[in-house]
């Protein structure tokens, strides 16, 4: 027998109290705490002998299947490999389900066993959107379940599904953990069922899970801990395109993403996003640069726009849209104290364009291109790409993989490049480079075809907004 014991969990991040609080310590969030039960065996078991060996051995390469969707192989490394789970994340509508139904059916067309299993949706909805996505032909096993046991026994019987998707975790439960369904409880003991089968049967396991309006992965944290990968599906419902990015990887990259764009007939992959995050820019307007960047493998050229105004306010707004905001704190600071660029008195708004979101300290440059550019009214060259990142002294420092950044600024047609006063790499033909040594030397460099007033204050110039 095991004694039970009750602890309070909470529902946000999975810590465990002994006694009911308001408040959850670890993450601060208010009213989370819910009552659980726990088993605590009372005698301890002996544990069972196991082989330890040396590090040096044969390595072999974990065994994989291609799905045929280019830009989900990309981010998962090269296909789903066997016993492995992931786990994938993203906001309600994203397209989560869609594009789990279209990688299902790419699996059943490769003549491998594909079984989705739905908690949330019934049959005649799943029928629905493959009808809808043009899969109804597609040999892929779907049901309506949520008790973990019974999706267990039933696909136990007869060949191993080379792919299971469940949609979603939260809605999962098992008989072996005494939570009600969709507590940090039960999430956490519905995944370790499903896993165990996963890695005890080969088949590659994909747990879809509900995003909190913080855009992290609901429920425990330590889901995310006991799977091989975490996917995130990100994207803005005012944009057609969605982003499938790496969070975690233990068979693959975690800097790789894969494009898509919502349409009307399900998700269609982009071969070559810079084309399509740059077809509506707007040339010779104040406050846009196309920054030069790199997800993983694949250069991306996107544009960074920026809008600085005088405000009314005590303190000036600071908002921004796919971009770090101390990122963007930072960047200010280095206008201000060693570029003369004062930006106390205004409000500065800076946006991504295409709703991606820019992780790398090498769009620093391009974004200080566009908030200098706003500022001045003055139109940044539009055959021109930026990159590089800014120290808080104000110099520019070089970045990795230079050279694949100007080819896929050749090849899309940009004739100049402004870079890091040390980068070390040869322009492609066609290509004109201007090198930074400060980021000084870019603010004079856009406020000398400016409009506002320049007043030469301690030999160096400041401009005046």
């Amino acid at each position: 027998m095991a004694a039970r014991i009750q602890n309070f969990v909470c529902q946000s991040c999975g810590a465990a109290y002994v006694r009911w609080s308001g408040r959850c310590d670890a993450c601060g969030e208010w009213n989370t705490l819910v009552a659980e039960g726990a088993a605590v065996p009372r005698r301890a078991t002996k544990g069972r002998l196991f082989v330890i060996e040396p590090l040096k051995g044969e390595a072999h390469e974990a065994p994989r299947a291609a799905s045929g969707i280019a830009e989900f192989d990309r981010v998962t490394g090269g296909g789903l490999v066997r016993g492995s789970a992931l786990l994938l994340g993203g906001d309600p509508g994203i397209g989560k389900s869609t594009l789990l139904l279209e990688v299902a059916a790419a699996f059943a067309g490769a003549r491998h066993r594909a079984v989705y299993i739905s908690g949330e949706e019934a049959i005649a909805q799943v029928r629905l959107r493959a009808d809808r996505l043009g899969l109804t032909d597609a040999a892929v096993e779907i049901a309506a379940e949520t008790g973990v046991e019974d999706i267990i026994a039933t696909l136990s019987q007869g060949s191993t599904p080379r792919l299971l998707v469940i949609d979603s975790i939260q809605t999962m439960w098992t008989q072996s953990v005494d939570a009600a369904p969709g507590t940090v409880t039960q999430v956490r003991g519905s995944a370790a069922e499903l896993i165990r089968f996963a890695k005890r049967t080969g088949a590659a396991a994909i747990l879809v899970g509900h995003v909190t309006k913080d855009g992290q992965i609901a429920g425990p944290r330590v889901v995310e801990h006991m799977v091989d990968a975490v996917l995130s599906f990100e994207g803005d419902g005012s944009h057609q395109f969605r982003i499938l990015r790496a969070i975690k990887n233990r068979f693959g990259p975690t800097d790789e993403i894969g494009v898509f764009e919502m349409t009307g007939a399900g998700l269609r992959q982009v071969a070559n996003p810079s084309e399509l995050f740059l077809s509506e820019r707007e040339l010779g307007s104040p406050g846009t640069a196309v920054f030069a960047g790199i997800e993983g493998t694949r250069p991306l050229l996107v544009e960074i726009q920026a809008l600085v105004a005088p405000t009314t306010l005590g303190t000036p707004r600071r908002a921004v849209v796919g971009w770090d905001q101390n990122r963007l704190a930072m960047v200010l600071a280095v206008l201000e104290a060693h570029c003369g660029v004062r930006l106390s008195g205004h409000d500065v708004y800076l946006n991504v364009a295409g709703g991606l979101r820019i992780q790398e300290p090498a769009a620093d440059v391009a974004a200080a291109a566009a908030l200098v550019s706003s500022l001045a009214h003055a139109p940044l060259p539009s055959d021109a790409v930026y990159f590089g990142e800014v120290s808080l002294s104000g110099a520019v420092r070089p970045v990795a993989q230079t050279a694949i950044r100007l080819k896929e600024a050749q090849k899309l047609g940009f004739t100049r490049a402004i870079v890091p006063d040390a980068a070390r790499a040869e322009a492609p033909d066609g290509v004109a480079l201007s090198t930074l040594g400060t980021l000084a030397n870019l603010v004079a460099d856009i406020a000398r075809d400016g409009t506002p007033a320049l007043r030469r204050v301690g030999g160096q110039d400041r401009i005046l907004g």
